[in-house]
Formats: structure tokens, sequence, C-alpha cells
């Protein structure tokens, strides 16, 4: 289940699912410690009318989504024509405080005057964690309930539009001792008013509201989140004790988001009217995931752990140097500084990044071994070392600071560099082998090589810099080697397209000739090979020959199984490499075709403007998580090169 609505200012994290329900609620990292994830852990909103119970996600319910361009603030609108009965929200996490906000607008469709009873259920797993530990209570002094397990405090208060708290409340046990949640105690429309309870703990809150004929009332709700009671507290009397301090944080965190958006929204108004809404709701997405230490996640959506072992909450280098991009190309300072800062605290010594991170700097989980046949070799994709180095040049080159450079130079470009100018297999003369972009295939791909090599590039300018001059001279030498050799290895003549890639071991090199989208654009983008030469025109022709879909969407690799719907079915094309064409058709001189490609990505948007890994070639909807950071960073980087003749 995609994701609609994310909210998040760094430090919490909500994610809102197809039902406008709390279905994520990371704190106090992007991506880590999910205090709310799986399909039991939804946090229920339900209404009891006319002696009839229903909660949002039992089928009955209508739904609209939204989000604004201008803050990251979220609309949900959920219509049961039965009941004749709208709930609105509107839902934002402060962008200075911890704090979880939903303004609720409560409709009557009829023309009687009735008696409306707003359930609001919360269910936490503090801590990810399966132990059944946690604390939940009534608050009397200060009309709350509390749920807390160690350093992770959520305090839970709202109130209608007349200051009146909630008039019920139920605290109790889910998912053990035969206990489904506080919940079912709602469906009676009355709650038993618990105090305490610990274990796997929920708890319901009610809200008693009379309604006029076609008339409506507001009901305010809060969760605030803290490292102790006392801030978590001092959160939640403040939201309190004033009628107006929903409204006063609503007005600050868009005056916040609306300070950081200035140079997105400047360089949306070069852009043609219908892509300037997904650009401008694409960059408050990547935002939404970068952690305040610096890790970019690439997606807090959490849906696949419901079948696979784990999701995508992680900081994975290449993922995150690839977010940066546009943000780098639109003059932010703070997002590239901090990530990386955490990439440099993650370095390993030997000059080189692991697979992936979590949000506080540790080692992510991996399915790579450290053997490799008769190779032994680290468990890594060596174009996010590549890719990282790389794009940090890329800053530089936008902010020229002898500060930053001094910074970064010694501790982090140098190590990288290093690792890559001496991580050349004798045999070729290539990097030598690691894990292919996808994570699958252990072996030396075209597209890693074409990154190794523009990364080698930038820090010998880096390095000129500096005046380090033998390290200038060492690491283009080592580029200006790859390149020669790349020909010879990585392009096959005949067949006129770039190998996926080599493996060279026990004096033998074998080929894998697969045709893969990664091949092209590392080719393309990182000036491995000439943009106007033919190797790259016979590549693009022979992939969009092979593995792009209904003429539009492309595949990563001929025969991808990676979610495709069965072993007969096409394999699915992804946002990612469908952008990368129209980037070659902006770059080419050929709009027209990159704007049909741009048009298809959109209309593979969620009504919120969420963008997928992946499209089903069949009907278009979305696969896999979403919003992927991944796949904004390359619609705002795509429509950079459409207006790249113009000042950004």
């Amino acid at each position: 289940m995609a994701r609609q609505i994310v909210l998040s200012n760094g430090e919490l994290h909500v994610g809102i699912n197809n039902f406008g329900l709390v279905h994520d609620f990371y704190f106090p990292h992007v991506g880590l410690e999910n205090h709310a994830a799986g399909k039991d852990l939804r946090h229920k909103v339900g209404v009891w009318i006319d002696g009839v119970h229903s909660w949002l996600d039992d089928g009955s319910w209508e739904f609209r989504f939204r989000t604004s361009t201008e803050a990251l603030m979220g609309h949900t609108r959920a219509k049961h024509a039965g009941l004749g009965i709208i709930l609105e929200f509107d839902d934002f996490v402060d962008a200075e405080k911890n704090l979880f906000l939903r303004n609720i607008h409560v409709v009557n469709l009829k023309d009687q005057p009735r008696q409306v009873r707003l359930f609001l259920h919360q269910a936490f797993v503090i801590g990810d964690s399966r132990s059944n530990t946690d604390t939940a209570q009534y608050l009397p002094n200060s009309d709350s309930i509390v749920h807390y397990r160690g350093r992770r405090v959520f305090i839970v208060g709202g109130k209608d539009e007349y200051n009146k708290p909630f008039d019920q409340r139920s605290i109790g046990l889910f998912g053990i001792e035969g206990r489904e949640g506080t919940f079912r105690d709602a469906e009676d429309g009355e709650l038993e008013n618990g105090t305490v309870e610990h274990g796997r703990v929920d708890s319901t809150l009610r809200f008693s509201i009379q309604l006029e004929a076609h008339n409506s009332r507001r009901v305010h709700y809060w969760i605030a989140a803290g490292h102790t009671m006392r801030q978590a507290l001092t959160l939640h009397k403040y939201m309190h004790e004033n009628e107006r301090n929903l409204d006063l944080r609503q007005e600050a965190t868009v005056e916040w988001w609306h300070k950081w958006l200035e140079p997105t929204v400047r360089a949306s108004d070069k852009l043609p009217k219908e892509r300037r809404e997904l650009f401008i709701k694409s960059a408050m997405i990547i935002k939404s995931h970068i952690d305040k230490n610096g890790a970019i996640i690439a997606s807090t959506d959490t849906a696949m752990l419901n079948y696979s072992r784990d999701a995508y909450g992680y900081c994975w280098p290449r993922d995150g140097a690839y977010a940066l991009w546009p943000l780098i190309r639109l003059g932010y300072v703070h997002e590239p500084v901090n990530f990386f800062l955490f990439m440099l605290s993650s370095l390993h010594t030997r000059g080189y990044l692991m697979h992936k991170y979590r949000a506080d700097g540790a080692v992510g989980s991996s399915w790579h071994p450290y053997t490799h046949g008769s190779i032994v070799a680290p468990p890594i994709q060596e174009d996010e070392t590549a890719l990282v180095l790389f794009m940090y040049a890329q800053f530089y080159d936008a902010n020229p600071s002898a500060a930053i450079l001094n910074e970064f130079y010694s501790p982090f470009v140098k190590p990288m560099a290093e690792f890559l100018s001496l991580s050349v297999n004798d045999m070729t003369g290539l990097p030598n082998p690691s894990y292919d972009l996808w994570e699958e295939k252990f072996l030396t791909t075209t597209y890693t090589t074409a990154v190794v090599h523009a990364a080698l590039l930038a820090a010998a300018d880096l390095a000129d810099v500096r005046k380090d001059a033998a390290s200038a001279v060492k690491w283009r030498s080592a580029a200006e080697a790859i390149a020669s050799h790349a020909k010879k290895y990585l392009y096959d003549e005949e067949r006129g397209i770039f190998r996926k890639g080599i493996l060279a071991h026990d004096e033998v090199v074998d080929n894998d000739n697969t045709i893969d989208a990664s091949s092209f654009y590392g080719s393309f983008m990182f000036g491995l090979f000439d943009s106007s030469g033919d190797e790259l025109k016979r590549m693009f022709d022979a992939m969009t020959n092979t593995i792009r879909v209904s003429g539009i969407g492309m595949q990563r690799y001929e025969n991808d199984s990676y979610r495709r719907k069965s072993d007969y079915a096409p394999s699915n094309p992804w946002l990612i490499t469908s952008l990368w064409q129209a980037q070659y058709y902006f770059e080419t001189g050929r709009p027209d075709e990159a704007k049909e490609v741009v048009d298809w990505v959109q209309r593979a948007a969620s009504s919120t403007g969420m963008l997928s890994e992946q499209v089903d070639p069949d009907d278009n909807s979305q696969v896999s998580v979403a919003p992927l950071v991944w796949s904004h960073a390359e619609f705002m980087a795509t429509m950079l090169d459409s207006v790249s003749g113009d000042e950004q």
C-alpha cells in the first residue's frame, strides 16, 4: 500500500495510507524506529452515528487526497454516503516542534440534527520492538494519554473548537492474550475509561459532537513526541493551553516551508505550467526523507514489510547522492553539507562506503557476501563510493568555498579517490568487480566503470585546487587508463551495445551481454563515451527495441523479474530508467519525445504527487514503494535538464 501523504521535520516523520490513517510513525530519525509499522498498527479513525459504527478502513468510505505546493501538508476527504457524513483532515508535522497535528472537520450531510461520536485510535510498538514492554496511561491533569517505553514518549491529546477535550478513553492490549485492541471497545459507541495498561498496548479517544442539520464542527488532535516525559508534556501543554495554537503552528510551518522552497519555486517558474506542481512537490518529498543527521532515506513506505523481510528505510549512498543532485543545482547548501558529513562519518578506513546505512549511521542490513567464488572482496557497490565523490565535486563547483574543501579534502575526498584509483583489475585495467547498480550481480559493470572514471577526474580537479599535484596526476592518469580499456571490454561492436559488464577471474574474462539501462545511462551521463558518438546511439536504439514497454516506459534490463506479475508477464518499467531516456532526448535535441516520457511519468503519479519505484505495464498503476525519493530526484533532474540553457 503506497503512502498518499508523507509529513516530516527531519526528526518526526509520519506516513498516511490510502484510508487516511497513520501507518508510519518514525521518531527520532527519518526511516528508523517506526513505532507504527504494519497493518495491525494503523491508527484507526471511526464514527458512531445514528446507532451505527464505521471505521475508515472498513471499505465503506470514499476518499480523496491532495497535498499543498506551498508546504508539506496533506488533506484527506473521507465521505460515507450511507451515514451522510464527511470527515476532512488537514494534517502536518510541525516544522520546528515534534508535533503531529490533525485538524479534523466533521460535516453533517443530512437535514436533521445529529450526535456524532468521533473515535481516534493509537497503536504503537515503540522502538519497532516486538517485545511487550510498552506502557499507556491516562493523565487526568493533562487531559491526555501517554504511550512510552524508555527514551520514547508519545502524548496523545486533542480538543474540539469549544476547547473541550475528549470525553471518554480506553486503554488496553492488542495482539496478545486474545485481545484485538481497544478499537473494538468503540464499536458500541462507548469506551470503558481504562486508566493504565502495560505490554503491547493501544488506546482510543472519543469526542462527542452535536451537529445541526447541514452543519459542521472541528476537532483538533495531536501527538507530541519526546525523549522524556517532560519534553512531550511541554509540547502537549503548549497545544492544550490555547485553542489558537494549532492554527499558529500551521502558520509557522507554512512560513518555514515557504522559505525553504524559494529556490525550487524560482526554478519552477521556468517550467511549463503542467510540470510545476510535481516539481515543487518532489522537492518537498525529497526533503521529507532527509534526517536531521544528514542521512537521505530511500523510502519510508513500509508496506512491503507485510510480505518481505525488509523495507527501504535506509540511506543508500547512491540514492542519497542522486537525491542531492537537483538540490545542488538549485543552490541548496545545508542538506548537501549534512549528507557529506554523514558519509564522512560512515567511510571505511580503506576509503569505501558500505552497501547502505541506517539513519543513525550504523551499517544497514545486506545480502552481499565477502566471498565471490575464488574472489574475496568487500560486499559493496563501488559505484556508490564513486558517485558520492563525484557529487561532492559537483557541490564544490556550485559552492567553491575554501573552508568546505579544507574540511572534506583530506578525510573524505582523498581516501575515496585513492581507493578508486587502486581498485583496478590487473588483467583488464578496469575497476575491480563489485555489486551492480541493482545490487544483484557481482562483476565489473559498464555503469560502475563510468561513474568511477568521472569521480577520479572530478577528484583530480579538486586536487588541482588544493595544489596537490601528485594526487591530481595519479587520479587523472587512473581515469584515463580506465577509459582506454572501456571500449575494448565493455562495448560489443557486433550487437552495438554496452555490455552489462564483465567478470575477470582465473585468467578468463566472462562477458555479461544483458542489455541494461544503467549501462547506457552511466556511459551517457558520466562521459565514458562521447554523447554524440555512434556507440551511444546504437545502444539507445538497442534499448528501445528490447526493454522499452508500450513504447514509453523503460525496464531496468532484459528479463527483469523483480516484482513482475508472472514469469510470462513483461518486466515492469521503472520511473528512474524511463526518465533517463527523457534526459537523453533533451540532451540530443528531441524535446517532443522527452515530453511524451514525462507525460507518462506524471500520469503514473498519485493525486498527491507520489511517484513509485515501478509501474504496472498493463494499467499504469504504482508498483513497489511510493514515494521513492530517487524517482522524484530523477523527475526534478529531468525538468532542470529541460531548461538547462537558462540560468537555474
